[in-house]
């Protein structure tokens, strides 16, 4: 018998094939509808059964957003009007967490300023837009000043409520642990209303962009609300669709920063979360 070795014979076995991954449709499901949309409208654009001077095609609409950034328009006027929602949901922020811990935590600031703002928060703010340009004139004041008001109310009234909507249970047995009204205030009741002041930030900041189309609409010399009003006056329909996706994307993007520090902040509540299906 020869002593060669043995040449070993391997046997290449094909890959199982992979079976239908329902997660992966999962992850495409949102955007089925949205990919849909977009798509119908393009082809109703490109066989003019939508008018350009009506509603421009969604390559239209890309193609001024791409030459708006190229030529630093967009970004100009858009931070512009970051800096009007700034100032404005800064000072909305001051007044209403006064307010609202005020009202909260005193039955006798409830009783001097809660009627007073319930009264106030009935009233159309987006109305007051003549009585502010007689009142702070044409300049950048009445446009803050609408923003600042619109964003008040919700700020307000969730603290307000989330500071009286805090267990009683919880304050009693912090009493019992002998906590001083200070601490009481501080490690119990302001912990216990902040997942509601979190959700009137949310409802502030969508209030916020609102009232700052409307602002910027007042002898506005720039912000995208002016670049929108100047598209309207040469039918530029591609122009204002990029501005009001600008203000869509500005709107997400603020809310999504809020749901983060809910996140960050809240890691004390437990949640639940459902599977998606």
């Amino acid at each position: 018998m020869s002593d060669a070795a043995v040449t070993p014979i391997v046997i290449l076995r094909e890959p199982p094939a992979r079976g239908f991954d329902p997660a992966s449709l999962a992850t495409l499901r949102p955007f089925i509808v949205p990919t849909l949309i977009i798509a119908t409208w393009q082809a109703g654009a490109s066989t003019g059964l939508l008018p350009a001077y009506l509603v421009a095609s969604p390559l239209a609409i890309l193609d001024s957003l791409i030459s708006l950034i190229g030529s630093g328009v967009l970004l100009h006027h858009l931070f512009v009007s970051l800096g009007r929602v700034a100032i404005g949901l800064a000072i909305a922020i001051v007044l209403g967490v006064g307010l609202g811990l005020l009202s909260g935590l005193s039955r006798l600031g409830e009783d001097a300023a809660d009627a007073t703002l319930q009264m106030a928060r009935t009233l159309p703010h987006l109305a007051l837009v003549p009585l502010f340009i007689l009142w702070f004139g044409i300049d950048e004041t009445p446009k803050i000043a609408l923003v600042a008001l619109g964003a008040l109310f919700p700020i307000y009234l969730n603290l307000f409520a989330g500071i009286r909507g805090v267990d009683p249970k919880l304050v009693e047995v912090a009493g019992t642990l002998g906590l001083s009204r200070g601490a009481m205030i501080w490690h119990v009741i302001l912990p216990g209303a902040l997942p509601s002041a979190l959700l009137g930030l949310r409802y502030a900041l969508g209030v916020a962009w609102l009232s700052l189309v409307v602002g910027e609409q007042i002898n506005a010399q720039s912000g995208i609300g002016y670049m929108m009003m100047d598209a309207r006056e040469f039918l530029r329909t591609d122009i204002i669709m990029v501005g009001l996706l600008v203000y869509a994307l500005l709107g997400l993007g603020a809310d999504q920063l809020v749901r983060a520090l809910e996140r960050m902040t809240l890691v004390w509540r437990p949640t639940i979360v459902s599977p998606r299906p």
